[in-house]
């Protein structure tokens, strides 16, 4: 089959590689018809190498038709139309049950020290295969796929996998409630997302803050204000300024590692990423390497007693932590990856009507074959032609 490959730092390319097939009897292989490329997609192509091996698939947010099933998958069959969550969960371990999927026992990756295993994410995180692939064996099939009923094109239900099951949790750890006022700092996909499910679950005012026109302006067809990051001094005061001087209620941080933040912080990543895969392991590992601006806009715009929820991805330590602001502001935080089936039940009925109130067909922004996807890495990572959402069809 062809498949994305990752080849080197800033270098992918697709390649054919084995067809998958069934190797545990909880296995399924998914003829893949839709496959997206996330923001932290972008953290492998660029400064993650270390935790890569070249000919590594990538991509976690698949969805397709389910070609074969092991003995003991029962609740999909193939011919059915499925969603592949990234996480991979069995659904009845400890922290399962719990509904913390993200740190499923069964799957945990011990040897990193990590939570469950992911789709196409590194060593870190069980170098699993991903789905920017014509074919994908899924582990834990007997829970992990989302069966989603005919009607609707692929894209109304491929962002399940990811991008909305995150924004949802996203917005529950802001602890929105009716009447409050919520800031999104970044409106890549899962800040877009975000923002209009704070509006849906009865946010008064979102505001949202961004540099790139195209994002901003998305954003604004959808009801949210927007702060332009590029022609502000001082987001978090323009944030006071909003809010009778108080700050956000909730602020989602939906950019993590790529924020651009300070110039040192910057070439430190760079550079940790340029060391020997052991070296630059380490140099992640223990170094305060992450750049920090969208975490200080956050904790200084949200209001005292407020939270912050945290969305965005971060593969490194991040240093200097204002403890002392956040510990006289009495700020919550919350963080961490999406149990992406926790959230399915909430957001389904929401996709299968004939409306659309998450706005859901208004993300995607680029769709192209599986076969021009390093193009599309490149435009993604630029920002350029108005890139905001990549989805590939093998």
């Amino acid at each position: 089959m062809r498949a994305l490959t990752w080849q080197g730092t800033g270098k992918v390319s697709v390649e054919t590689v084995p067809d998958p097939k069934i190797e545990q009897p909880t296995d399924a292989v998914v003829r893949i018809t839709s496959t997206a490329i996330c923001g932290s997609d972008l953290h492998l192509y660029d400064v993650l190498g270390m935790y890569l091996e070249k000919g590594d698939v990538l991509g976690h947010e698949p969805m397709g038709i389910v070609e074969e099933i092991g003995p003991e998958v029962t609740h999909i069959r193939p011919g059915d139309r499925v969603v592949i969550p990234f996480n991979i969960s069995c659904g009845h371990c400890w922290t399962c049950r719990r509904g913390f999927y993200a740190q499923c026992e069964t799957t945990q990756v011990r040897e990193q020290g990590t939570g469950a295993a992911l789709f196409g994410y590194t060593k870190l995180y069980g170098q699993v295969p991903g789905g920017q692939a014509e074919f994908l064996r899924v582990p834990q099939a007997q829970f992990g796929p989302i069966k989603v009923p005919d009607g609707h094109p692929d894209e109304r239900y491929l962002f399940l996998s990811d991008v909305l099951t995150t924004s949802w949790q996203a917005a529950k750890y802001a602890d929105v409630v009716p009447g409050d006022t919520v800031l999104v700092v970044g409106l890549g996909p899962i800040g877009q997302m975000s923002a209009r499910i704070a509006r849906h679950l009865g946010a008064e005012r979102v505001i949202a803050v961004d540099s790139v026109p195209e994002r901003l302006a998305m954003a604004q067809r959808h009801g949210i204000e927007t702060i332009d990051s590029g022609a502000t001094d001082d987001v978090p005061e323009a944030v006071r300024q909003l809010t009778h001087g108080r700050g956000a209620d909730g602020v989602i941080e939906a950019v993590g590692m790529e924020a651009h933040g300070s110039p040192i912080q910057s070439a430190a990543m760079k550079a940790a990423g340029m060391l020997p895969g052991p070296l630059a392991r380490k140099a992640t590992e223990t170094m305060g390497v992450d750049r920090m601006a969208a975490l200080h806009t956050a904790f200084d715009a949200v209001r005292r007693a407020g939270t912050v929820s945290i969305i965005g991805v971060y593969g490194g330590n991040a240093d200097p932590f204002p403890m002392m602001q956040l510990f006289d502001k009495g700020v919550t935080l919350r963080m961490g990856q999406a149990h992406v089936k926790r959230w399915v039940d909430d957001i389904m009925p929401l996709l299968t009507g004939d409306d659309d109130p998450l706005g859901v067909d208004d993300l995607v922004t680029h769709r192209l074959p599986l076969e021009q996807a390093p193009q599309a890495y490149d435009t993604f990572k630029k920002k350029e032609d108005g890139c905001i959402k990549v989805v590939l069809k093998p």
